[in-house]
C-alpha cells in the first residue's frame, strides 16, 4: 500500500519546474558533472523564539532512497519540450550525492547549515524543493510543539490537530514532528501504527448526545473502558451535570471493581474557572487522583495564562494552533549554492549578494561546531568553519559576531562537537533511521543544554552563531572582489 505521506509514493516531480529547466540547461552547457555544494539554512526563528527544532530527516532519507524518474514522468516531461538526450539522462538517473544533516531533535539557529549536499549540479540542485518542503514543515511544527510543551510546565500535552491540518500529509507528519518536539502522544491513529507514537483519545460529544441521558452515556463508556475511563463533561453543563454524573458513574461502575477513573476532559467555557470548581468537586468526592484535561483551541500563550490564573489542569489537548503553527505558519528555510569544484577538485566558493544584508549567503564548504562548557554542559555558541579546520580545545577561542565584529567573547574550558552527520555517501544511505521515540528523547536532552535565557518566550537571549576567522576572511574576500567588479562597471 502506498503511503501518502512517504516516498513509497512517487514524489520525484514534486519539485519547482525551474529545477528541471535549470537541469536541462546544465546538461546542455556542460555542467552535468560539475560538483556543487548546497546548504539548507533558515533565517528567522518563528514566534520570535530562541531556536528551531530540527525535524524531518527521516522523510528526507526516504525521499532520496526512492528518487527516480518513471516512464510516466518522462512522458510528461517530453510534452514540455525537453530534448531526448536529457530525458535519457533522467530515465537512467542514478543518485550519487553526499548528504549531511543535523540530527532530528537538535535545536538549530539562523544562518547555519542544517542540511548540506555535495554532488553533480543537476542532482544537487534538483533536491531543493523537497528538502525545503520536508524540513521547513516538520521543523516548524516541532518548534511550535516544544513551545506549547514548555508552557505546560511539566503537564502532558497531546497533539489533537488531525482534523484541522492542511492536508493528510501535514496531519501525519505534523503529529510526528509534534511528538519529537515534546508531545506525549497524538490523536492520529496512523502515527501510532507507522511511527510507534502513542495514539490517544476518549470520546466526542456525539457519544454523549446519542444516549438518552449524559448519565447513561458515561455509564456505558465506563463499563466498556474501566481501565482508561476519561469522560467528556461539557456537553450540557460542566458543573451542574457533567462532573456530578461523572462522579456518580465512577462510584457505581469503577469503585466496585476496584478501579479508579483516569480523568475528565473540559472542551469549552471558561476552562480555568471550571477546572478549579471541578477539581474541588472531584476531591470532595474522593477522587483526587482523577485528572483534568483541557482542550479547545489552545496554544502556548493561552496555556501559560491559564496556569498563571491557577487552573487545575493536568494535561492539555492542543490541536489547530499547533498542527498549523497558526501564530507563525512558515519557516523561511532556503537552499543555496555555496561552492563548486573545478576540474582538479579545488573548491571554489560561491556567494549570493543582496542589498538586504540578511540575504547575503555564507560561501564555502562548511562544518558546524557547537561549543559546550565543560563544567555546566551548557551550549555556549555555534561556530561555522571551513571543512578541515581544527579547533584546539586546549586553548582559548575567540568568538566574534560576523556582522558586528566588535562583539567578541573569549571562551575557555570547552568541548567543540561537530553537528552535521553524513547520511548519504555517493548516493547510499549510511546511517540508521532513528525512531520517533529516540528523536524525542534526544530533543529533550539537547534542549536541556540551552541556558534558561534562550528558553524565554519574550525577548530570548540571542544565541551566538559565529564564523571562524578563516571562513570570515573567505566571505569578505568575495564581497570585496564583487564590489570591485561592480564599481569597475559603473
Amino acid at each position: 500500500m502506498k503511503k501518502i505521506y512517504d516516498s513509497e509514493m512517487n514524489l520525484t516531480l514534486l519539485t519547482d519546474f525551474y529545477e528541471l529547466t535549470m537541469a536541462n540547461g546544465y546538461f546542455k552547457n556542460g555542467f552535468k558533472d560539475t560538483i556543487g555544494y548546497f546548504d539548507m539554512f533558515y533565517r528567522t526563528i518563528p514566534d520570535c523564539g530562541g531556536y528551531v527544532i530540527m525535524c524531518g530527516v527521516e522523510q528526507v532519507i526516504n525521499y532520496l532512497n526512492n528518487l527516480k524518474f518513471t516512464d510516466e514522468d518522462i512522458e510528461y516531461l517530453r510534452t514540455r519540450g525537453f530534448c531526448e538526450e536529457f530525458l535519457d539522462y533522467l530515465r537512467n538517473f542514478d543518485f550519487v550525492c553526499d548528504v549531511w544533516a543535523i540530527p532530528e531533535g537538535t535545536p538549530v539557529f539562523p544562518g547555519e547549515p542544517i542540511i548540506k549536499v555535495r554532488g553533480p549540479m543537476i542532482q544537487a540542485q534538483f533536491l531543493e524543493t523537497m528538502i525545503l518542503l520536508i524540513i521547513n514543515h516538520q521543523s516548524l511544527i516541532a518548534t511550535k510543539a516544544n513551545r506549547v510543551v514548555r508552557a505546560a510546565d511539566g503537564r502532558a500535552v497531546m497533539e489533537f490537530g488531525s482534523r484541522r491540518a492542511q492536508s493528510a500529509q501535514a496531519a501525519i507528519l505534523g503529529a510526528r514532528a509534534a511528538y519529537i518536539g515534546g508531545c506525549v502522544g497524538t490523536a492520529c491513529t496512523l502515527d501510532g501504527r507507522d511511527f510507534g507514537i502513542p495514539a490517544l483519545g476518549t470520546m466526542a460529544h456525539s457519544w454523549v448526545q446519542l444516549f438518552d441521558s449524559e448519565y447513561e452515556a458515561f455509564k456505558a463508556y465506563a463499563k466498556e473502558y474501566p481501565d482508561s475511563c476519561t469522560l467528556l463533561v461539557d456537553t450540557y453543563n460542566v458543573l451542574k451535570s457533567g462532573v456530578p454524573n461523572a462522579i456518580k458513574v465512577f462510584n457505581e461502575v469503577l469503585v466496585p471493581q476496584g478501579k479508579r477513573p483516569k480523568g475528565i476532559r473540559i472542551d469549552s467555557g471558561d476552562i480555568t474557572y471550571l477546572s478549579k470548581k471541578a477539581r474541588k468537586m472531584l476531591d470532595d468526592a474522593g477522587f483526587p487522583d482523577c485528572t483534568i484535561c483541557a482542550s479547545n483551541s489552545l496554544d502556548e500563550n493561552i496555556i501559560r495564562d491559564m496556569l498563571l490564573q491557577g487552573a487545575k489542569i493536568d494535561s492539555f489537548g492542543v490541536g489547530e494552533r499547533l498542527i498549523t503553527s497558526s501564530s507563525h505558519p512558515v519557516l523561511d528555510g532556503v537552499y543555496k549554492l555555496v561552492a563548486i569544484e573545478d576540474e582538479n577538485g579545488n573548491i571554489i566558493p560561491k556567494i549570493k549578494i543582496s542589498e538586504n544584508v540578511a540575504k547575503i549567503t555564507t560561501p564555502c564548504n562548511k562544518e558546524v561546531y557547537r561549543f559546550y562548557d565543560k563544567e555546566t554542559g551548557k551550549a555556549e555558541a555555534d561556530v561555522l568553519t571551513l571543512v578541515g579546520e581544527k579547533i584546539d580545545e586546549s586553548k582559548p577561542y575567540l568568538l566574534f559576531d560576523p556582522n558586528y565584529t566588535w562583539k567578541q567573547k573569549v571562551i575557555e574550558n570547552f568541548v567543540a562537537k561537530p553537528l552535521l552527520v553524513k547520511i548519504f555517501d555517493h548516493g547510499k544511505q549510511i546511517v540508521e533511521i532513528k525512531t520517533a521515540e529516540e528523536c524525542k528523547k534526544y530533543c529533550e536532552e539537547q534542549i536541556a543544554t540551552l541556558w534558561d535565557e534562550c528558553l524565554r518566550f519574550e525577548h530570548p537571549h540571542k544565541y551566538w552563531v559565529d564564523y571562524s576567522r578563516d571562513l570570515f576572511d573567505e566571505k569578505y574576500k568575495l564581497l570585496k572582489e564583487f564590489s570591485s567588479k561592480v564599481n569597475e562597471n559603473v
